[in-house]
């Protein structure tokens, strides 16, 4: 009489542990992905956050060199007459459109840090150094994150007389402001530009 063998147990087992394993692994692949995926997008959306913060903080930078230099050229036209190149504006250059000034051109225009031919803002009263904020009350943290790279820098140009196309005369002239600005990196500039009549009766507009 001859025996019927049957299969053992184990022996159907060993294959679908095999698939088990498989579909194991696959599924911690797909945990893997999702999760570098996850990282990936948290970091694209940090950088993005940083890179914005630090174009605002140079935009308000340049904005305040603005009107730091604004503030010079209205002072001095309220305490007497102004002349470009002669104190309290003896950092003015006199615009020619027939010979234009290589580095101020390149200060208006040029991507990058310029500094030639520029003057350093420090503040209102010269003695703020915007890279340390010393004496801003600020915590250490704060200050990290509020300071900026390089402290702004602009440029004044005398454009002429505001009556140029005029017979009354106001003794006001003209004056062209550029400001150039970092935020937290040195690599993010701003640059602004204004123009703003200042001297004879009534200061500066």
């Amino acid at each position: 009489m001859h025996r019927i063998s049957c299969p053992r147990p184990l022996d159907r087992m060993a294959p679908q542990r095999g698939i088990v394993l498989l579909l194991a692994l696959i599924f911690l692949l797909l945990l893997t992905l999702l999760a570098s995926g996850a990282v990936g997008q948290a970091l694209l959306q940090e950088r993005m956050a940083g890179a914005q913060r630090n174009a605002q903080q140079a935009a308000f930078a340049a904005e305040a060199a603005l009107r730091g230099a604004q503030w010079r050229l209205w002072s001095g036209a309220a305490a007497g007459a102004l002349h470009c190149g002669e104190a309290p504006v003896a950092d003015c250059h006199i615009d020619d459109p027939a010979h234009p000034n290589a580095s101020i051109e390149a200060f208006r225009h040029a991507s990058g840090w310029i500094t030639e031919g520029a003057t350093e803002y420090r503040g209102s009263n010269g003695s703020r150094d915007f890279t340390m904020l010393p004496g801003s009350g600020l915590d250490a943290e704060a200050r990290r994150t509020a300071v900026l790279a390089r402290n702004p820098v602009y440029v004044i140009e005398d454009l002429g007389p505001a009556n140029s196309g005029t017979t009354a005369g106001t003794g006001r002239r003209i004056y062209r402001i550029t400001a150039r600005a970092t935020g937290g990196r040195p690599n993010v500039v701003q640059v602004r530009e204004s123009v703003f009549a200042a001297g004879g009766e009534g200061g500066g507009d």
